[in-house]
């Protein structure tokens, strides 16, 4: 499902970060999310089936928003591309990588953990960043602190983020939504626990400040 970045960042307030271990979980595990409420959905390149889950998402689950996170490489921009992600999730940025995503039909969402990352991704004209490792870089005083100097950038903190502390995040004017896993626990995922799944998803889809 083609989207810009603007329109997939004010879709939820979480985006789940997922990692697919086994092809088979693929689909149950989305249509779970998006039956709670979850339309958007990172699915990491941290598995050997991230590419294929990707690509059966995409074309599986119309309702559903998803991207490719942890890409790092120019190739990887190419081969998400062919798999069907609407959008993009990188931890940090290169030249290189900001080049190849450039040239892609689909955007990215660079990870950044300082104001001098944040500004030169702005020289680019980037004004939506994740900001990551969130609780380890500083977390909400941290995004407080950049929203004076840098106003016109929007945030997805990720790395850290709880039920908990969400709230605290999306509170801050300069935060479009959170990143986050705890809505797809390893041992529910691994029990194929759907139902559980949906029943997370539908409270993280409430969270609000």
């Amino acid at each position: 499902m083609k989207a810009s970045l603007e329109e997939i960042m004010s879709a939820s307030p979480v985006i789940p970060v997922i990692v697919i271990d086994e092809i088979s979980q693929a689909l149950p595990l989305a249509e779970a999310l998006v039956a709670g409420g979850l339309k958007v959905l990172e699915i990491t390149l941290r598995s050997d089936c991230a590419m294929a889950a990707i690509e059966l998402i995409a074309e599986k689950v119309p309702g559903a928003y998803v991207g490719a996170g942890t890409v790092t490489t120019p190739e990887q921009v190419t081969d998400v591309v062919k798999a069907g992600a609407c959008f993009m999730v990188s931890p940090g940025s290169t030249e290189k990588l900001l080049d190849a995503a450039e040239a892609s039909p689909i955007e990215i969402l660079p990870g950044v953990a300082t104001a001098s990352e944040a500004m030169r991704l702005r020289e680019r004209g980037i004004t939506r960043m994740k900001f990551f490792p969130a609780e380890a870089a500083g977390g909400v005083a941290m995004l407080k602190s950049l929203a004076g100097p840098l106003p016109d950038l929007r945030f997805c903190p990720t790395g850290g983020i709880t039920p908990e502390l969400a709230p605290k995040y999306l509170a801050l004017a300069n935060v479009a939504c959170v990143g986050g896993s705890w809505m797809v626990p390893k041992d529910l995922v691994a029990a194929g626990d759907w139902q559980a799944i949906t029943e997370l998803a539908k409270e993280a889809s409430k969270l609000a400040p």
